[in-house]
């Protein structure tokens, strides 16, 4: 198993809602989730950023004895290319930077052909970024009588043309694969169910919730990032209410840019959702932090709106407080009512948030009371299939129906109205 060295350099001068030791265990975790074997950790506080090597020079040589007993070093933090490279010629080992090592955990998580994509991209992105002038002393040729004339493209001017023909084929794959799911979307709409998505920090539980919500096997383990693909699946609500239940990749604090970039498209299925569901990991201890996190990438995603009202939450992992604790969440009184605790490994507490999700939608839904003919089988198994029939009655020559509809589709039954209230 390889052995790994993650460092967490931060400057004292900076001002975050975690603590250094919090931001390290998050890195640790990650490493962790490939396989590595992490034989040291330390967070390192930094006076400045160091533009030959991101740390300080007595830094460097304390660290190398550590770094000598390992094979890679883990830098959570955005190492520039020079910074890579004078690291690696001291310390005589590979060395990674937080981009680097998420695309390594998104590439061997990505299932789904949009997946695989959406990685190939933003590797291909983040190469392209570490191709630095240092490179054109090899002076490699390539031809010399082109149009352009003189002597030709060395070396690094060949490989970023190389990337960018690359960059420009996923990109147009991808379109296709976004366009394929554009129409499944506009089918569903059709259908149409009310979709429902599951976000959160990653590893706060979401496919281990999904997972015992609707009976699928969605890859859950105790690790970061172990769902990366957007999981659909059909729950039928206790009272009749059918949704689609989306379940999506986790979030995380400061995630690079190119990741957020590539990763759009993935997170799009939680601007299509009718109600957001946020999952936290109550037991964890920046659950708050991590809150804040989820509602930032949220808010530029495009829902600050439905933020700013306040997402449903479900307090996920209950069954890891202490007793004292989970018994206090439990109670009703003092807690508002968007919050829902539970276990989605005991199951305790999930009749609870299904009843409270049933509402929400009930709750936006218009109240029909209508007059089917009795030869209009087909008008009564629509009622039943998108909305809550409340009331049914039997007659001669018709049907008296009460029925809960989503206001998009309310108006399609007008004309068997017979009051609305």
């Amino acid at each position: 198993m390889t052995k790994a060295v993650v460092l967490y350099p931060y400057l004292k001068s900076s001002q975050t809602n975690r603590s250094p030791e919090a931001f390290l265990a998050e890195v640790v975790s990650l490493t962790a989730a490939i396989d590595l074997k992490v034989v040291y950790s330390e967070s390192v506080p930094l006076r400045e950023i160091k533009i030959a090597g991101y740390l300080g020079k007595g830094t460097i040589e304390r660290l190398k004895k550590v770094v000598s007993q390992a094979d890679l070093v883990v830098m959570s933090c955005h190492l520039s290319p020079l910074q890579q490279k004078n690291l690696e010629k001291i310390w005589h080992v590979k060395v990674i930077d937080k981009t680097a090592l998420i695309l390594e955990i998104f590439g061997q998580r990505a299932r789904t052909r949009e997946g695989v994509l959406q990685v190939e991209l933003a590797h291909l992105t983040y190469a392209r970024s570490r191709l630095v002038r240092s490179w054109t002393h090899l002076e490699r040729q390539r031809g010399g009588s082109g149009f352009l004339g003189g002597p030709g493209e060395t070396q690094i001017e060949l490989d970023r043309r190389l990337l960018d023909d690359d960059i420009v084929k996923i990109k147009k794959e991808l379109a296709d694969v976004i366009k394929t799911r554009d129409l499944h979307r506009k089918a569903r709409r059709r259908i149409p169910y009310p979709i429902v998505a599951l976000v959160g920090y990653t590893n706060a539980g979401k496919s281990t919730l999904f997972n015992r919500l609707t009976k699928a096997d969605v890859m859950a383990k105790d690790m970061l990032f172990a769902t990366l693909d957007p999981t659909m699946r059909l729950l039928k609500l206790p009272h009749g209410t059918q949704v689609i239940l989306s379940d999506t990749v986790g979030f995380i604090s400061d995630l690079p840019t190119e990741l957020v970039m590539a990763f759009r498209a993935t997170l799009e299925e939680v601007l299509e959702a009718d109600v957001i569901v946020h999952v936290r990991d109550i037991s964890h201890p920046d659950s708050q932090a991590q809150k804040q996190d989820v509602e930032a990438v949220l808010s530029d995603l495009g829902v600050k709106e439905e933020v700013d009202k306040g997402l449903i939450e479900v307090l996920n992992k209950t069954d890891l407080l202490p007793p004292d604790e989970r018994n206090r969440l439990f109670c009703q009184k003092g807690r508002s009512d968007k919050e829902w605790p539970l276990s989605a490994l005991t199951g305790k507490g999930i009749d609870d948030f299904l009843n409270r999700l049933e509402q929400e939608f009930l709750k936006k839904n218009m109240i029909l009371k209508l007059s089917i003919p009795i030869e209009r089988g087909d008008i009564l198994a629509s009622l039943y299939r998108k909305g809550q029939v409340l009331e049914r009655r039997d007659h001669t020559k018709t049907i008296s129906v009460t029925v809960s509809l989503p206001p998009k589709e309310a108006g399609a039954y007008s004309p068997f109205e017979r009051k609305k209230i």
